[in-house]
C-alpha cells in the first residue's frame, strides 16, 4: 500500500468517524428536540385543561350568579306584591276608619239632637226668662200659633191643656192670659173671666196683669153686667194707673158713666 492510499484511507477513516459523530449528535439533537416538542405539549395540554377548568368554573358560578339573581328578583317582586297588598290593606283601613269617625259623628249627632229634645232651653215670654223642656215650649208655641191663625176653638183647647199638663210652667201666666183671650173670642165670658182671675191671682206684677184686668172689665160689659165692669176699671186705674190699659179704661168709665 503506497503512501498516497494510506493517506486516503485515513481521509476516509477520518471522515467516516466525523459523519458517525455528527450523526449522533444529529441524533441527540432530534431527541431533545421531541422531549421540548413533549414538554411544550404537555404544558399546552395542560394549561389547555386549565383553561377548561376554568371556563367550567366561571360558567358554573355564572350560572349560580344567575340563579342568585333570579331568585333575588323574585324576592323583590314578592316584597313589591306584599307591599301593594299592604299599601291596598292600608287604604282600606282608611277608608274603614273614616267610615267609622263619621258613622260615630252621625251617632253622636244623633244623641245629641235627641239629647236636646229633652235638655230645658232657656226662654223670654213678656219679658220674662226662665228654662222650659223642649216638649213644653213646642206646646206653648203650638196653641199660640192656632190662636194667631184665627183658630180659636182650637187655641182654647191647647191652652187648656197647656195650663192642665204645665201647672208649675213659667209660662202658666200667659198662657191662661192667651186662654182668656181665645174664650172671650169664642164668647166663653164667665171662663175667660176665671182664668183671667188665675192669672192675676198667680202673677199680680205680670206684664200681662193690667191687660187682663182690662179683659175682665169687656167680658162683664159683653154679659151686661156694667156695674161691676165700672168697679173693674176703677181697680184698673188704681192698680195699674201708667199701663196703657188704665188709660183706656178711663175712656170705658167715661162712656159707661
Amino acid at each position: 500500500m503506497n503512501r498516497l492510499h494510506r493517506t486516503a484511507l485515513a481521509a476516509a477513516f477520518t471522515a467516516a468517524s466525523l459523519f458517525t459523530a455528527s450523526a449522533h449528535a444529529a441524533l441527540f439533537e432530534d431527541d431533545e428536540a421531541r422531549r421540548a416538542i413533549l414538554d411544550l405539549r404537555q404544558k399546552v395540554d395542560q394549561q389547555r385543561q386549565a383553561t377548561v377548568d376554568e371556563l367550567r368554573r366561571a360558567s358554573d358560578d355564572n350560572a349560580s350568579l344567575r340563579r342568585s339573581l333570579l331568585d333575588l328578583q323574585n324576592q323583590i317582586e314578592a316584597l313589591k306584591s306584599e307591599i301593594a297588598r299592604l299599601r291596598g290593606s292600608n287604604e282600606q283601613m282608611v277608608r274603614d276608619l273614616s267610615d267609622l269617625q263619621k258613622q260615630q259623628k252621625d251617632v253622636q249627632q244623633a244623641v245629641d239632637d235627641r239629647l236636646r229634645k229633652f235638655e230645658p232651653v232657656k226662654v223670654n215670654v213678656d219679658g220674662r226668662d226662665f228654662t222650659a223642656d223642649p216638649a213644653e215650649q213646642a206646646a206653648f208655641e203650638g196653641a199660640l200659633g192656632a190662636f194667631r191663625r184665627g183658630d180659636f176653638a182650637g187655641a182654647q183647647t191647647a191652652f187648656a191643656d197647656f195650663v192642665r199638663k204645665y201647672p208649675a210652667s213659667g209660662y202658666r201666666p200667659t198662657a191662661l192670659f192667651w186662654l182668656g183671650n181665645a174664650q172671650y173670642a169664642n164668647r166663653d165670658y164667665k171662663g175667660a173671666i176665671a182664668n183671667f182671675r188665675a192669672l192675676l191671682q198667680q202673677a199680680p206684677d205680670h206684664p200681662r196683669a193690667p191687660e187682663a184686668v182690662l179683659s175682665i172689665a169687656n167680658c162683664q160689659i159683653e154679659l151686661k153686667d156694667n156695674a161691676s165692669a165700672r168697679r173693674t176699671l176703677d181697680d184698673l186705674v188704681k192698680a195699674y194707673p201708667q199701663s196703657e190699659a188704665a188709660a183706656a179704661a178711663r175712656e170705658r168709665l167715661a162712656r159707661l158713666r
